[in-house]
């Protein structure tokens, strides 16, 4: 074996190994783990059995078989960025939702007890000379 792969299976080992971790200590959801875990896992099947990375590579047109390691390797980092900014939007959306939901709540809540919006300029009393009634505010 020369460097390259045992660079390239030392790599896909370790980041195997610590997604397993990050799960198992809950620091990263299952959900998201799944695209990470198969990309190690294909990098890791690839680093060790140069046999099927050299006609998977040919089969392809890269002559260097590496090269298509490192290939594969973004191709699985563009996949988890797109699930990435697909669970952002969702997320954009329920929070823009519930500030929504938080604000009509709020404006219940202001509401005088006749169902009437809360009046926030106070009452002028014309016995006191126009300054607000002290229990109005």
């Amino acid at each position: 074996m020369n460097r390259i792969t045992v660079l390239a299976i030392c790599a896909s080992a370790v980041i195997l190994l610590y997604i397993l971790e990050m799960v198992r200590r809950r620091k990263l959801r299952t959900e998201y783990s799944i695209l990470w875990l198969f990309g190690s896992v294909v990098m890791l099947v690839f680093s060790l059995n140069k046999k099927w990375l050299d006609y998977v590579s040919q089969a392809v047109g890269i002559f260097y078989p590496p090269s298509f390691l490192f290939l594969v390797g973004m191709l699985f980092i563009l996949l988890i960025l797109i699930h990435f900014s697909i669970t952002i939007s969702r997320l954009y959306q329920m929070n823009k939702k519930i500030a929504q939901e938080l604000a009509l709540m709020k404006h219940g809540d202001i509401a005088g007890q006749d169902g009437e919006p809360y009046n926030t300029i106070p009452a002028i009393n014309p016995e006191s000379g126009g300054f607000p009634n002290p229990g109005t505010e």
